[in-house]
């Protein structure tokens, strides 16, 4: 007769793997030979079996106080009993200011207003709104052009797959949104290898900005849009410079520069945004993921005193920003929200993760050497590995790597191309370091 918890797993464990098209998934792939999760705590995820999974990617860059936290759980069970949703057009909650007053704090400068949304995908786009509308509101509705990044990563809205710039999540949506220009990526392999931290070369990068302006003259131009760590791609830190060049280049000619922080934020390179890390003030930083520990989905916008002011004008009784969500603000995002926040400042993982960023780096460079490792990238509590990609079949070491991983070893890894990500949760342990190395040092011989 089978057992209590044998009955549990096959009541949880779905009979049908058909109905549920995977986003960002080999679909097909993942059918044949499932990695499934069933539950989740701190640092482990668990199988439906009951095997554990260390979590060596935060979810996907977002579980950065770690899974299932006690006082999360209840601050949502607590919201859910007392008010479950309340609309955002024309009504508040208090919650929601509450919220957006300790993000609005964290910030760096004068970026002290929040404008909630549901995802990075959602903060991307609402950050390119508001630039437009800046500009129309100031009498400038001439500037529209928008500036991305090529292999940069700004969610999969038609705003954001417009200034970003990898090539699959662009080649199959038609021509997109139009005036969108590209400065070039950062990275090269030759000049830049197994850095720890930013490199050292690139800075000079950002003046092609200068020329994307004498193309199109700077009173065309509404916004510039980069991550300070492109993430999605395969982890590439800023050139030492590259960022504060940028914020000169758009003082000079007037234009926004935004700072997409999805990946970056709440506390993943040390502080509470890469602006800080960097000393850089950006006129807006998107932001998501991590700001609630990926509890509940949630995104926003920071935006500087003078943009929000701009639109405070006309009659009191009269919009100013056409433009919002259903869920902006959601009453459950919001309660998960400033748990998260109490826990980073009481267990004080931002600067935690300082502290272990050398103890982290030393870990991954370490497996420089292994068979295929053409490069290592650390910066924060992240890192890359580029493993050189088997002939005619690009991206397929790395996902073996992947499934390897989870089903062999268990750990749970993310893959872009041949590029290994790791991102772990902040309250990671130096010992949970050490083991998180020595299963890559594992995979990465397994699929030599």
């Amino acid at each position: 007769m089978a057992s209590a918890r044998s009955l549990r797993i096959v009541e949880q464990a779905p009979n049908d793997l058909d109905a549920w098209w995977l986003p960002f998934t080999a679909n097909r792939a993942f059918k044949q030979r499932p990695r499934m999760v069933a539950r989740a705590k701190d640092m482990h995820y668990y199988t439906p079996e009951g095997r554990a999974v260390l979590d060596g990617v935060a979810g996907l860059w977002c579980c950065n106080a770690g899974h299932n936290r006690d006082r999360i759980v209840a601050a949502i069970q607590a919201q859910a009993a007392e008010l479950d949703y309340s609309p955002a057009f024309q009504f508040g909650h208090p919650a929601g200011f509450a919220a957006a007053s300790r993000i609005a704090q964290l910030a760096p400068g004068d970026l002290d207003h929040v404008f909630f949304c549901n995802s990075g995908s959602e903060a991307v786009d609402t950050a390119l709104k508001i630039a437009l509308a800046y500009w129309n509101v100031t009498g400038q509705g001439q500037k529209t052009r928008l500036v991305g990044r090529e292999r940069g990563y700004h969610g999969v809205g038609f705003g954001g797959i417009s200034v970003g710039g990898i090539v699959n999540n662009r080649k199959f949506f038609g021509s997109l949104l139009a005036g969108v220009d590209h400065l070039p990526h950062t990275y090269n392999r030759a000049e830049q290898a197994f850095t720890r931290g930013e490199p050292e070369w690139g800075a000079h990068l950002a003046d092609e900005l200068e020329r994307i302006v004498t193309l199109h003259d700077a009173s065309t131009i509404a916004a510039v849009i980069v991550e300070p760590m492109a993430g999605s791609t395969g982890v590439l830190p800023p050139p030492k410079g590259y960022l504060q060049r940028l914020r000169q280049i758009c003082d000079r000619h007037g234009i926004l520069l935004v700072f997409d922080e999805v990946i970056s934020g709440f506390g993943r390179l040390g502080f509470a945004f890469a602006a800080e890390r960097y000393g850089v003030i950006p006129d807006m930083i998107t932001f998501a993921k991590a700001v609630n520990s990926g509890t509940v989905p949630m995104g926003g916008v920071l935006v500087r005193k003078p943009i929000h002011d701009a639109f405070m004008r006309g009659p009191d009784h009269v919009i100013e920003l056409f433009h919002g969500y259903t869920y902006s603000g959601h009453p459950l995002a919001c309660a998960a929200a400033i748990a998260t926040l109490d826990i980073y400042r009481e267990e004080r993982l931002f600067e935690r993760t300082r502290e272990l960023e050398p103890v982290w780096a030393d870990a991954m460079h370490g497996l420089k050497g292994l068979p295929n490792v053409l490069d290592i990238r650390t910066v924060g509590l992240v890192a890359a590995i580029d493993l050189a990609s088997r002939p005619d079949a690009v991206g397929q070491r790395a996902f073996e790597a992947m499934d390897r991983a989870f089903q062999d070893h268990g750990l749970m890894i993310r893959v872009t191309g041949d590029t290994l990500a790791l991102t772990p949760p902040l309250i990671v342990s130096e010992e949970q370091i050490g083991e998180i190395a020595d299963k890559l040092a594992k995979v990465i011989r397994a699929v030599a």
